[in-house]
């Protein structure tokens, strides 16, 4: 299965990045062709421009600037997304790819004004995150990124399969046990994926 990963934190040497090359390194071995999308390292516009807002629902004029994003998107049949969470949401890079890159006439279209998902192809989706709040705290504030995995991008790709959901809570205390832990729990989800 050919399987997009959607990577963004910056810091090269960070637990982040561990936990992206653990989880594109575990999806090869299970026999997986990775298609890792590192939006720091490829420089992603997050950017939605005055320019993106006008044509937004011009399909395909919506696709000349992020056009290699798109393709990759439609090739995808698994999808994971591989982030910290910063303040209860996606870093900006990540939020931004949703907002340019999953346009109408790529993730859903507009029939007969319903939505329909045009993200059926991809059969199975996973989130490795990374939080600084702990279990409770996230819950208390509604834990939005959990909703956008389990909830949002679930029912545009496919309702009523699971979604493989790790998160890795209370980094601000984390040992290195927890993390070593967390990294195997990752590693093992991925190969099972």
């Amino acid at each position: 299965m050919r399987v997009l990963v959607l990577h963004s934190h910056p810091v090269e040497e960070s637990y982040g990045k561990a936990l992206y090359r653990q989880t594109v390194e575990s999806l090869e071995k299970a026999g997986h062709t990775v298609d890792g999308c590192d939006l720091y390292e490829e420089q992603f516009d997050p950017v939605l421009s005055r320019r993106d807002r006008l044509v937004y629902h011009d399909y395909p004029e919506n696709l000349k600037l992020v056009e290699s994003h798109v393709e990759r998107l439609k090739a995808a049949e698994g999808l994971v997304i591989c982030t910290p969470i910063w303040n209860f949401g996606f870093p900006a890079i990540l939020k931004g790819y949703f907002d340019r890159v999953w346009l109408p006439g790529v993730s859903f279209e507009l029939v007969n004004g319903k939505v329909e998902s045009r993200l059926r192809h991809i059969r199975k989706l996973a989130a490795v995150l990374t939080y600084g709040a702990t279990p409770f705290r996230a819950f208390a504030a509604g834990n939005p990124p959990k909703k956008i995995v389990k909830r949002v991008l679930r029912a545009q790709i496919n309702p009523v399969r699971p979604v493989t959901f790790l998160a890795h809570y209370d980094m601000n205390n984390c040992t290195p046990e927890t993390r070593a832990k967390f990294l195997t729990r990752v590693g093992d989800a991925m190969e099972r994926f």
